[in-house]
């Protein structure tokens, strides 16, 4: 059996490693989109894409989970039956040398195991400001956030420091964005480097490899911030950061926790999972 986690990350090697790097890079391609599928590999009557150097045949099962408390749970276990095992990362290279591990769509088994972050314009003092934003993915919480008239590389910093600090210096946490400048600088990357962090980013075009923050900024602009902006860079940072990790956070529900807003579902399902 091979088991492949949804972070880019299988666990175990089998034969040489042909199998995981063939299924890894079908996976990338858009194949596997059956809930549970088989793939054959060795001799067999079923048309392999792969032989095993060892001979004989290996069928893989795949399955997909959705994002729910169950499969959360189900991956809980998994992590734990998994413990002690020594993790094997398989990454597909992007124009920009950063590799695009995962996609911020399915579920995380714990917290601080992946955390994503974008960038998007506010308007302000008669001119646009920028907000970055960082959510951890196992509750869609918003974890770091910082505010400037200039979309530079300290802006995404900022708020990669702030989650940091906030979350309690996690490490092995994976970073993932879409594929811009910011993102890829050397200062960011430095930042990432320095913390201990793996950097993941979105495919070239394909805006629902980060879906969950495009909500956020949705629902920022649609339900909170005036349509005329603000008066003022000082008032518009401080309106922000009280929808972001108050009414975001903590009171408005989210479809994704079936409900919950995401400080609270995460509570709830670390009570459940047992993660202190």
């Amino acid at each position: 059996m091979l088991t492949a986690l949804q972070s880019g990350k299988s666990i175990g090697l089998l034969s040489g490693g042909c199998v995981e790097e063939d299924f890894l890079e079908r996976l990338q391609r858009g194949e596997f989109d059956a809930d549970s599928a088989v793939v054959r590999y060795g001799d067999g009557g079923m048309a392999p894409n792969r032989p095993l150097p060892c001979g004989g045949v290996l069928d893989v099962l795949v399955e997909r989970f959705s994002p729910t408390n169950d499969s959360r749970a189900h991956l809980g276990e998994l992590y734990q039956a998994l413990k002690g095992q020594q993790l094997l990362v398989r990454q597909i290279d992007l124009r920009s040398g950063i590799r695009t591990l995962v996609t911020c769509s399915y579920a995380v088994a714990s917290p601080d195991k992946v955390w994503c972050g974008d960038i998007t314009y506010v308007w302000a003092e008669g001119r646009w400001h920028y907000l970055a934003a960082v959510i951890d993915l196992y509750a869609r919480r918003v974890v770091g956030w910082a505010f400037s008239a200039k979309p530079d590389a300290d802006l995404v910093i900022k708020a990669l420091d702030m989650a940091y600090e906030q979350r309690g210096r996690p490490q092995n946490v994976l970073f993932h964005s879409d594929q811009g400048s910011q993102y890829g600088s050397r200062s960011f990357r430095q930042r990432l480097w320095r913390y201990r962090f793996t950097q993941s980013m979105s495919r070239r075009g394909n805006c629902h490899d980060n879906a969950p923050m495009e909500r956020l900024f949705r629902s920022l602009k649609s339900e909170w911030i005036p349509t005329v902006g603000y008066m003022s860079a000082a008032l518009a940072q401080q309106d922000i950061g009280r929808f972001l990790m108050e009414r975001y956070n903590w009171r408005r529900p989210h479809q994704f926790n079936e409900g919950l807003a995401p400080a609270v579902a995460e509570e709830k399902l670390n009570s459940v999972s047992g993660i202190s």
